[in-house]
């Protein structure tokens, strides 16, 4: 398969012996157009990828603050087709690699297959989908495939490592390392079980290994890029720029304080 933009990206980064930065925001939180400028942004301060969340009325994956912001999005009117149109929008003017990290009903509803082409022929370069099971993971990673996507998949401290093994022969672009059990969210302290998910991922692939759910400080954020090759926050990101108001100078204010987490993997 051709490389992606999440290819290019992290070979960059390892030339430059540089972590990444992953971002997630949900698409259409609050509306589509503040998306577009929270991307701008969020690349403006140094993101190196970032994760669009599709919203989904069943987020059950998801902490309290991703919740919210579904609900936000979904109440705004957000479609899939208005976010493809989103993602247009950011390709006119950047370059950045996009994931989209989805539940599978949204893209399966009007077929999994036309979903991956278009998500694709926007301008999306790989798909997370947080609800799909190995058993039942082949059409769709040859759906993900065919369309040169990568397929990002989770593993999690609570994967056995028969089941790691399987997930990562099907996975590209890079791995998200979740850090902890549970769902996502802001912690306290860097989770013990991050050092351990990302080891035994080690054993199984050779694919740049994020990690994320929990950071929501400068310190966990450097931590995380200590022993990952990229670190991924999101949670924090969603409740700052929502706290911090739908107007120029409210996400400027969040983007202040986005900024340092930035730095601290830099």
């Amino acid at each position: 398969m051709k490389a992606t933009r999440i290819d290019t990206c992290f070979e960059k980064l390892r030339a430059r012996g540089e972590k990444g930065f992953i971002a997630y925001i949900t698409a259409g939180d609050p509306d589509l157009d503040a998306t577009l400028e929270r991307v701008k942004l969020l690349e403006a301060m140094g993101v190196d990828f970032i994760e669009l969340g599709v919203p989904f009325s069943e987020p059950l994956a998801d902490g309290e603050a991703n919740q919210r912001a579904a609900e936000r999005a979904l109440a705004a009117g957000t479609t899939f087709e208005g976010i493809l149109n989103l993602v247009r929008k950011i390709r006119e003017q950047s370059e950045i690699p996009l994931v989209f990290f989805s539940y599978l009903n949204p893209l399966f509803v009007r077929g999994f297959d036309k979903s991956m082409q278009m998500a694709a022929e926007a301008g999306i370069d790989g798909v997370l989908l947080v609800d799909l099971s190995l058993e039942e993971s082949g059409p769709y990673t040859q759906a993900i495939e065919a369309n040169g996507l990568n397929h990002v998949v989770l593993i999690t401290p609570t994967t056995p490592d028969a089941r790691m093994e399987g997930l990562l022969k099907s996975a590209s672009g890079f791995v998200y390392c979740v850090s902890r059990a549970g769902v996502t969210g802001e912690q306290s302290e860097l989770q013990k079980e991050a050092s351990s998910v990302l080891e035994r991922a080690g054993r199984y692939t050779d694919l740049p290994l994020a990690l994320g759910f929990g950071v929501s400080t400068p310190e966990q954020a450097r931590s995380y890029s200590k022993i990952s090759d990229a670190v991924v926050v999101g949670s924090y990101i969603v409740n700052t720029f929502h706290q911090s108001g739908n107007t120029p100078e409210g996400r400027e204010a969040a983007a202040d304080k986005i900024s340092n987490l930035v730095q601290a993997v830099k």
